[in-house]
């Protein structure tokens, strides 16, 4: 492994407490970085707008699946129009280490599908609810 890689990323991507299924969860959704093959998968319970569980799943480089963890730590039990304002400046702060371009997408996976999730979602309450 090269030394890039701290001891905390190496540990979220080795044994993340996040990388796990959500029962019935209020969101589900997904995607892939088709520059590298990255995939995850994105599971969230809310309750009153807040995040009460969330885990993920996926395969990828540990730069991805690292980040992933560390956001879904920062993010559990925040409210869900808080999540939408995070950015790439977190991630980074997240993870604490220098990234190109490439690596960046790798980086911010989680966070874009997370966000995307959490539209999609809040779309389709918008839908339900008009008469």
């Amino acid at each position: 492994m090269s030394s890039l890689y701290h001891d905390e990323l190496i540990e979220h991507y080795k044994s993340s407490p996040y990388r796990k299924a959500i029962p019935s969860p209020t969101i589900a959704h997904g995607d892939i970085n088709v520059s590298c093959g990255d995939k995850i998968d994105i599971m969230i319970s809310a309750q009153n707008n807040h995040i009460t569980d969330i885990g993920f799943q996926g395969s990828g480089c540990v730069i991805s699946q690292a980040a992933t963890s560390m956001l879904c730590e920062k993010i559990e039990n925040m409210d869900l129009d808080e999540v939408l304002e995070l950015d790439d400046k977190d991630i980074l702060t997240l993870i604490n280490i220098e990234l190109g371009p490439v690596r960046m997408k790798c980086a911010t996976l989680g966070l874009l599908i997370i966000k995307d999730g959490i539209q999609i979602w809040k779309k389709t309450l918008s839908t339900d609810s008009q008469p």
